[in-house]
């Protein structure tokens, strides 16, 4: 069983870098997302016990006190940090510019999904799985 401190790679593209013990995340230790979000966490046994998720552009998520496109305010973070674009200039997405994707498809977030052949890939047209 993997012990001590090291890395491993799921089968998503996550990996897990950290204290390792018996098998299983153990102490402090990282997942490192594809899409660039990190969690960083102490673990017991496999579980998180405490940590906290920052996404690829800085953003980090708190349980409480969460205030990124809520009910009250719908900008995106980059809307936040930066202002808003003047009247007229619409931002899309959270990046700006957005990235491109081929007409009749649509952004997921991770990748791109394709009606036509109901597959969703990642925006280096790597396959991530089928919708």
């Amino acid at each position: 069983r993997m012990e001590g401190q090291g890395s491993y790679a799921l089968p998503t593209g996550t990996e897990y870098r950290g204290a390792l013990r018996d098998g299983m995340f153990d102490g402090e230790g990282e997942l490192l997302f594809p899409s660039g979000g990190t969690y960083r966490a102490v673990w017991h046994r496999g579980v998180p016990t405490q940590g906290k998720y920052t996404f690829a552009d800085g953003l980090e998520y708190k349980d409480k006190k969460w205030h990124y496109c809520d009910g009250y305010d719908r900008r995106f973070y980059t809307e936040i940090c930066s202002g808003l674009k003047p009247a007229g200039i619409s931002q899309l997405t959270n990046l700006d510019p957005p990235r491109k994707i081929p007409v009749g498809c649509y952004d997921c977030g991770d990748g791109f999904y394709n009606p036509e052949t109901r597959v969703i890939v990642d925006y280096r047209l790597r396959f991530l799985r089928n919708a």
